[in-house]
């Protein structure tokens, strides 16, 4: 079990600020990631979020998953490590 958590179905109003008081009820949060689009600098509706220790990090899957959130239930699991990328610049026709 990982101490990075995956949270989705986030509402579009949320700041990192908020989303850490409401992981900070399962214990101590190192950081908060809310994932936004680099064009709007809207948020995308999914975000990570760091505890401190696997415990408290099963606490939080356990307690919030499914918890309501500014009237949309969230999503929360253990964050998946990200799948290497193919480097290059995409490669068009010349």
């Amino acid at each position: 079990m990982g101490k990075r958590l995956y949270v989705a179905n986030l509402p579009p109003s949320i700041e990192q600020l908020a989303l850490e008081k409401v992981f900070g009820q399962c214990g101590t949060v190192e950081s908060v990631n809310i994932v936004t689009d680099r064009a709007t600098g809207y948020s995308k509706g999914f975000g990570f979020v760091d505890m401190s220790s696997d415990a408290e990090a099963q606490k939080a899957i356990e307690q919030l998953n499914g918890a309501d959130c500014e009237g949309q239930p969230l999503t929360v699991n253990e964050a998946k490590p990200q799948k290497k990328r193919k480097s290059g610049f995409g490669g068009g026709r010349r």
